[in-house]
């Protein structure tokens, strides 16, 4: 197998192309032949020693792939050898092949192409844990989506539409807005040529957004904060603008709103039962055309510094996907 590996987390420069030997799966492992993986936030700042969980060197980046079971560990009952399926295991996608906890392996309908699977699980999980469970997103609210553009802002679009939402899509450029329109934003808001608490107020007629889901961080995170709505809940999802913001707190009580932090990684491992149920839930809609991921573009991975340098130019429409041809 070869595999990039990252044996000193100083940047994606440091990664290396290696063969390594074919790991057999212990107990409770499966060895996946890996079809597809997709490049997420996450896989950047891990290889940058920046993120919460930092992996034992040396280590394969790569959080979401997808493939083909080639052989199970000891114990190993939900999945098969020749199985398709889709894991976000944290690291291990970058490469031709990887060991997987078979407790992490989402089994594939027939019909769910491995591009498609790899981009999957992380943002509509996140999307839909953080607006119907953390947000209780009700039909007819208002919600505003930072970062509509990206991955995870991409599915808060789609996800807010079916539970019935007005959805304001907020981005960068011209462009991105209208990527989101296509995605059935209702509004937009390029923030990079408009002031968002203005334009939010004219969209809105003075109430606010209800709820504002927010994988960005940095400068906009208090402009969008001091406009949300009474009884508001201002989702923190992550911080794609590399700032953490601070916020008076004083904000949440003259508004009457709450921050909520997301962090659906954790409600998986605290609330398997409840994070099965969602994911079924989000099978389902795939199948019923509810939810696709956009795929911005499909890259050999042998070009994963390339893939990382699209995604830094913060061009990237959608998800990146890597594939082993």
């Amino acid at each position: 197998m070869h595999a990039w590996l990252c044996e000193n987390p100083i940047g994606v420069d440091a990664l290396t192309w290696k063969e390594m030997p074919t790991p057999q799966p212990a107990k409770g492992q499966v060895l996946i032949r890996i079809q597809a993986a997709s490049l997420n936030f996450p896989d950047l700042l891990i290889v940058q020693n920046k993120y919460q969980f930092k992996p034992e060197l040396p280590f394969v980046p790569g959080s979401e792939f997808a493939g083909v079971v080639e052989a199970v560990g000891e114990g190993v009952t939900n999945v098969k050898v020749g199985q398709t399926v889709a894991c976000l295991s944290g690291t291990g996608g970058f490469a031709t092949h990887t060991l997987a906890p078979a407790k992490l392996c989402m089994p594939l309908p027939e019909g769910f192409p491995a591009v498609d699977a790899a981009a999957f699980i992380m943002i509509y999980a996140t999307s839909h844990h953080a607006l119907l469970d953390r947000g209780q997103l009700k039909p007819g609210e208002t919600v505003l989506v930072l970062g509509a553009a990206g991955g995870v802002g991409m599915s808060a679009i789609q996800i807010a539409k079916i539970a019935g939402a007005k959805v304001i899509a907020a981005a960068s450029t011209d462009e991105k807005c209208a990527f989101c329109q296509s995605l059935g934003a209702d509004e937009t808001i390029n923030y990079s040529t408009q002031d968002l608490r203005e334009r939010l107020k004219e969209l809105t007629g003075g109430k606010g957004p209800d709820v504002i889901y927010d994988p960005v961080g940095g400068p906009f995170t208090e402009p969008a904060f001091r406009s949300i709505a009474w009884r508001g809940r201002h989702l923190v999802v992550g911080f794609a603008a590399g700032e953490i913001p601070a916020i008076k707190i004083n904000l949440a009580l003259v508004k009457g709103a709450s921050i909520v932090g997301v962090f659906w990684g954790d409600f998986a491992k605290r609330e398997p039962e409840a994070n099965a149920a969602m994911m079924q839930e989000l099978a389902t809609w795939y199948a019923q055309g509810k939810i696709k991921p956009v795929i911005d573009r499909e890259m050999p991975m042998s070009e994963l510094k390339a893939a990382y340098a699209r995604m830094g130019s913060r061009e990237v429409k959608g998800k990146l996907v890597l594939v082993n041809e």
